[in-house]
């Protein structure tokens, strides 16, 4: 029972300290004295030129992405240009153009690929032709480019 107690008391210590964490007066004055530029002609006309210069409408992500959609610019996505990129991927793969997507066509990438790595033409491949399927990876880049010993001595 005085288990129950001492982690009633804990709870309400650390909500306690939480909301004075949260809600303390230890809040910097965000009303900083503004710097004044003091120096030449060229400083003093490179501000007045800043300040002439146009701003571009901020427009968020989503935005862009709405706007790409959105082909006849009226406001609303409709379920056709919602749908163009998926017709333009699937006449891509339909290679007769009949409007339907037969598995060979679903799977060109995969069998033009086992195509090239049967060199043999035995229509299977051996564990040498298999090897030549695996993906390609990227060189990993080293986190830091430090320079080399013998660069560093010079």
């Amino acid at each position: 029972m005085w288990r129950y107690l001492v982690g009633g008391v804990a709870a309400l210590l650390m909500m306690a300290a939480g909301w004075l964490i949260f809600n303390g007066e230890a809040h910097s004055d965000p009303s900083l004295p503004v710097a004044t530029r003091q120096g030449s002609a060229a400083a003093t006309t490179a501000t007045t030129a800043d300040a002439a210069l146009p701003e571009a409408p901020a427009r968020d992500r989503e935005q862009k992405r709405f706007d790409r959609y959105d082909k006849d610019r009226d406001g609303r996505v409709t379920r056709d240009e919602y749908l163009v990129p998926r017709r333009k991927a699937f006449a891509k793969l339909d290679t007769n153009g009949d409007g339907r997507l037969s598995f060979d066509e679903w799977a060109i990438k995969t069998t033009a690929r086992f195509a090239a790595a049967d060199r043999d033409r035995s229509v299977a491949m051996d564990a040498a032709e298999f090897a030549t399927t695996a993906p390609k990876r990227k060189a990993a880049r080293p986190a830091c480019r430090c320079p080399t010993p013998a660069a560093a001595e010079d």
